[in-house]
């Protein structure tokens, strides 16, 4: 038998060790205090001093933030047709880009989890994964060579008597599609694949075609998973600056706009990056009626 140490012997460690192991309810909360300090005090308190600064002002003469409480930053935001204009286009591509993800991303996942041979299938996910590795400023470059007068998408359609897109807003829109596509086929695949074969097999038993089989049985089940990876195109695609400023032209966005004015005017940009936030939060609690967040 082992002679158990008593408490006065055992080393500071021991004894802390000992403690937590009685007390379950502690060692969670010690295990939880440093990511919900980084949530509080990183995360929610730089949401809460963006929030707050965006009331300020600033001076028009020395353009030094005046630390006064003002509501005419969010007035000249929405009554300004540059801003409306700005704001609506931000969402319209943001949606476009969800909508475009979504439509590609069914088919490959469908083939990636239901078609595809179950040995090819782990590599399959894998090559989707691929483009993640890549760095984002190389992806996005690697469009501005393809759109450039010239390039690749030039010398596509050239043959059918048409030119590329060039730069401009449906450039912005297919180069976000390509980046944030693989967010929206692995929720899919996913949900695909954890479809009972069963289902479809009893679709087709009673008479319903393939469309009816699509529309009544697989949708309906793999619908909340879409939902979910529309959280994530939609979000990146609205916060997105970087992209615009490489293959957008002249188009400018909510972030665009929140670049130029950090310097100029603070509380400005402060309140134009509200919007974004506003528009995501509104976003989520409208997806979390299909049940996306569970699927997340």
């Amino acid at each position: 038998m082992t002679a158990t140490l008593p408490a006065a012997g055992r080393s500071p460690v021991r004894r802390l060790a000992g403690l937590l192991h009685r007390r379950p309810r502690l060692r969670l909360s010690l295990l939880l205090t440093a990511p919900l300090l980084w949530l509080a005090v990183l995360y929610l308190g730089s949401l809460a001093i963006l929030f707050i600064s965006a009331f300020w002002t600033t001076n028009s003469f020395t353009s030094e933030v005046v630390k006064v409480w003002s509501t005419d930053n969010f007035h000249e935001l929405f009554t300004t047709p540059v801003f409306r204009q700005v704001i609506l286009r931000s969402v319209g591509v943001a949606l476009a880009v969800t909508v475009l993800c979504a439509v590609i991303a069914f088919p490959v996942a469908f083939y990636t989890a239901r078609v595809a041979r179950p040995t090819w299938r782990p590599w399959l996910v894998v090559a989707i994964l691929t483009p993640l590795w890549a760095s984002y400023l190389v992806k996005v470059y690697a469009w501005r060579l393809i759109l450039s007068e010239g390039g690749l998408a030039d010398w596509m359609l050239k043959p059918l008597g048409l030119d590329g897109p060039g730069f401009g807003l449906p450039a912005t829109v297919m180069t976000l599609t390509y980046l944030w596509l693989p967010y929206m086929i692995l929720p899919i695949h996913t949900a695909l694949e954890q479809l009972p074969a069963g289902l479809m097999d009893a679709s087709a038993d009673l008479g319903a075609r393939p469309g009816r089989t699509f529309r009544s049985v697989v949708l309906p089940m793999v619908l909340p998973s879409v939902a979910a990876g529309s959280v994530f195109t939609f979000s990146l695609s609205l916060g997105d600056y970087i992209t615009v400023q490489i293959v957008g032209g002249k188009t400018q966005l909510i972030g665009n706009l929140v670049y130029s004015n950090i310097e100029l005017n603070l509380p400005m940009a402060a309140a134009l990056g509200t919007v974004p936030v506003v528009v995501i939060v509104l976003y989520l609690l409208a997806m979390r009626r299909t049940g996306a967040l569970s699927s997340l």
